[in-house]
């Protein structure tokens, strides 16, 4: 009943308030009409996160690039459902773009897995060159036949766990605890691998959890402790930044191809630009949300990373040998190391 009553209020606004829909205003323009293109941008992410500013200066740049003939529309905040929801708008054409984590995209292609596995990306730096790479762009492509397509992506945060009553130094530390995860598979996998055990909850469900006792630790990057509250339950806080799972900003095949050429090309560079100007925004809030959470009591540890990556090894390898495309993946981000 959810997913129904976000996709109507996904079609009310195409169609009501903007008076004419994406493909319709396309269409006009493909054809030497006067039509605006506007397109539909939802996510779930409040209007003060970096990803957000980033979008809102995507915006900007694609109206001012293709001179007002194509504008975007955000609607934050989940206004029209969650991540998958709103991806299943954008594939019946209700909306023409969002924000997602690269954990959504793995059922629509493979190689998004690769992007979810634990030690892929030694630091920031790698992290940044194999997300520009070659490799990464042809992925954008390979989802155009499910209905969408890769524009760009953003710094999501190194994950890293944290705990309310000890720190997490080996991954001995981890033995027989009850540990939060998003529910996909990948995690699921690399909490086991560790020695914990994986439950999947809610993100809204986290704090509760951790103070009653119904998880004994969670792994995200350091706005949890500071945006979601968490630091108040959860004191310790250990640099293992097992994952650096990206959000990856997608638009709608139907929508990709009724732009012109130039419309596209300005669309791309765009997004791409917005990728820049979010580094610096990311490198900040977690910059702040750092020295907040120390004033909430938090104390950040570091650990031997090497012990951790060694223990989920066999786990790359299992991927590597069941999924060529991720195998593809991960030796193109090797190289790059």
């Amino acid at each position: 009943m959810k997913k129904i009553m976000a996709l109507c209020l996904a079609i009310m606004i195409t169609f009501g308030i903007s008076g004419c829909s994406t493909k319709k205003s396309s269409q006009g323009l493909a054809n030497g009409g006067d039509k605006a293109v506007t397109l539909k941008l939802a996510h779930n992410l409040n209007e003060r996160h970096p990803v957000h500013l980033a979008l809102v200066e995507f915006a900007k740049s694609v109206e001012k690039k293709t001179n007002g003939s194509v504008k975007v529309q955000i609607f934050p905040n989940g206004q029209l459902g969650s991540e998958t929801e709103v991806l299943e708008q954008l594939q019946v054409g209700a909306v023409a773009m969002t924000k997602v984590s690269a954990a959504e995209l793995s059922p629509y292609d493979e190689g998004y897995n690769a992007l979810t596995l634990p030690y892929v990306f030694d630091n920031e730096k790698h992290f940044y060159k194999s997300m520009e790479s070659g490799a990464v762009q042809e992925l954008y492509t390979k989802t155009k036949e499910k209905g969408f397509i890769g524009l760009t992506y953003y710094n999501s945060g190194a994950r890293s766990f944290y705990t309310p009553k000890k720190p997490i130094l080996t991954p001995k530390d981890l033995k027989g605890l009850k540990i939060r995860v998003m529910g996909i598979k990948s995690q699921t996998e690399m909490v086991k691998a560790l020695g914990g055990t994986a439950v999947a909850l809610s993100y809204g469900e986290i704090y509760t959890a951790l103070q009653s006792g119904v998880i004994d630790a969670a792994e995200s990057n350091e706005t949890a402790l500071t945006n979601g509250k968490h630091g108040e339950v959860a004191k310790y806080f250990s640099y293992d930044e097992h994952t650096m799972i990206p959000d990856i900003l997608v638009l709608s095949s139907r929508v990709w191809d009724s732009l012109t050429p130039d419309q596209q090309k300005s669309v791309k560079q765009a997004a791409e630009e917005s990728t820049e100007y979010q580094k610096p925004l990311w490198t900040k809030s977690i910059d702040e949300a750092k020295v907040e959470a120390e004033k909430m009591g938090v104390k950040f540890n570091k650990v031997d990373k090497k012990a951790f990556s060694d223990a989920v090894a066999p786990m790359l390898e299992k991927y590597s040998d069941s999924m060529p495309e991720v195998k593809k993946l991960l030796e193109e981000f090797k190289k790059l190391k």
